[in-house]
């Protein structure tokens, strides 16, 4: 069997005796004593796993043994004295950013069980980093592969392949950017600039000169010319974001872009031609705020070439333990929490039940909060501020399996990034069966 590596960090002890013991475990021991040292040893060997050597507990000490395991990216146990398990800061290290730990006198046999276990969980998150590619690769950056996101899927191919006006549509934190962004990467603009313009946050009398630059000594504390932001995307795309907040006298200048393809600086004498997309998006009902006299009919007809609406979380149900996962995969990544490892049954279940106002964007953000403040291993319902479901009224046993088929269907399909084949493969069944009960239950294959 060949030996699997582990690197030992081992502050200012020699691992002689150590490395021996673990090679008869097939194991083969690289050391290191410091960060930098580690960092060499990782750029030239390919390792999973690590075993943190202490042999004192100095605050000093653990703040410097913090650092490193901030910076490598391994699944790490813990080698520490038992007496030292009295430190809190040992003891909060441990719990940080550490799989598990022993004590000496050392269990060699157990010692290497658990760092097969570690190797085991690391080679899980190393799976689950590239199962995150294939969503951003295959999935156009959108976790989820219910109906409801295959429909829109197919609704960015189509209308990737044109210039015309996009207009999105959909409620606040469902993901309108995203969809922007997910046009703009399948189009032929893909490599030029895509700029985002929430036109509500800017002030409205500073608007005009974000959206079409201006000239030296325009206004006051004009003291260079300054392009815009539509001619900065020059080439790209232009997103236009809550577009229903824009001034109606900006909204005549936007529509001339729109016929013209041509922009104004504040304070100049001639117009600049430019080559931009135009993606507009509104959480509110654009043809309601025409007949309000908010915005203009023209305008809107301008905009509305190619009208794409973006689901909300209520009409994603299947897709809200994918993104869960995604959420939690993605804080793990920026380094927020060691500790948890998943959601637990009830959080699940809680994430479930909940109606989500908030969609996508509250989703995140609740998840963000769970692996910050929770305490144990697994999520509950309180670490993401929802409420422990009722225990739902009783079903019946085919019901009851035909749920649970569903769930395991729709959540290996989104871990397998809607790869069919690979799919079937982890549920044990043929691509035919998949397929067969896909449509049963009504989920669809992602097209490609």
């Amino acid at each position: 069997m060949t030996p699997q590596k582990v690197l030992c960090l081992s502050r200012g002890a020699s691992v002689a005796a150590l490395a021996e013991q673990l090679r008869a475990q097939d194991w083969l021991v690289l050391s290191a004593d410091d960060l930098g040292e580690a960092q060499r040893t990782l750029s030239k060997e390919h390792v999973l796993v690590g075993l943190l050597c202490l042999w004192e507990c100095a605050p000093l000490e653990l703040d410097r043994v913090e650092q490193c395991l901030r910076e490598l990216p391994l699944e790490w146990v813990g080698l520490v004295p038992a007496e030292a398990l009295t430190s809190p800061d040992l003891c909060r290290l441990l719990l940080d950013h550490v799989f598990d730990h022993h004590t000496h006198p050392v269990d060699w046999q157990g010692l290497s069980v658990t760092l097969r276990h570690a190797l085991c969980r690391a080679e899980l998150r190393r799976r689950a980093a590239h199962l995150q590619c294939d969503v951003k690769r295959t999935g156009m950056g959108m976790a989820g592969h219910s109906p409801a996101m295959n429909r829109l899927r197919q609704q960015i191919r189509k209308v990737a392949a044109t210039d015309a006006p996009v207009l999105i549509g959909g409620e606040s934190g469902s993901g309108k950017e995203l969809t922007a962004q997910a046009i703009h990467q399948s189009s032929r603009r893909a490599e030029q600039p895509f700029v985002a313009v929430n036109c509500g946050a800017i002030a409205p009398t500073l608007i005009q000169s974000e959206l079409f630059g201006h000239e030296r000594g325009a206004f006051t504390g004009a003291t260079a010319a300054r392009q815009g932001l539509i001619e900065a995307a020059n080439g790209g795309t232009v997103f236009l974001d809550e577009i229903a907040d824009l001034p109606l006298e900006l909204q005549t200048n936007l529509l001339r872009f729109l016929q013209e393809h041509t922009i104004q600086r504040v304070g100049a004498t001639r117009c600049l031609g430019v080559d931009v997309r135009v993606i507009a998006a509104s959480h509110v009902d654009l043809s309601q705020a025409v007949a309000a006299g908010r915005f203009r009919e023209d305008l809107f007809y301008r905009l509305n070439v190619l009208p794409i609406v973006v689901p909300s979380l209520r009409e994603r149900t299947a897709d809200i333990p994918i993104l869960a996962q995604h959420f939690l995969h993605q804080c793990l990544q920026q380094g927020h929490s060691r500790r948890v490892a998943g959601f637990s049954v009830e959080a699940r279940a809680a994430l479930l039940a909940h109606t989500w106002p908030g969609n996508v964007r509250e989703l995140a953000n609740r998840v963000q909060r769970a692996v910050v403040m929770s305490e144990q291993r697994l999520i509950s319902p309180a670490d993401l501020g929802l409420d422990t479901p009722c225990a739902p009224a009783a079903v019946g046993l085919d019901a009851a399996r035909l749920q649970a088929e569903r769930e395991a269907i729709a959540l290996t399909l989104g871990r397998m990034a809607h790869n069919v084949t690979r799919a079937a493969r982890e549920l044990g069944v043929s691509r035919m069966t998949l397929y067969r009960l896909m449509d049963k239950h009504g989920l669809q294959a992602r097209a490609d």
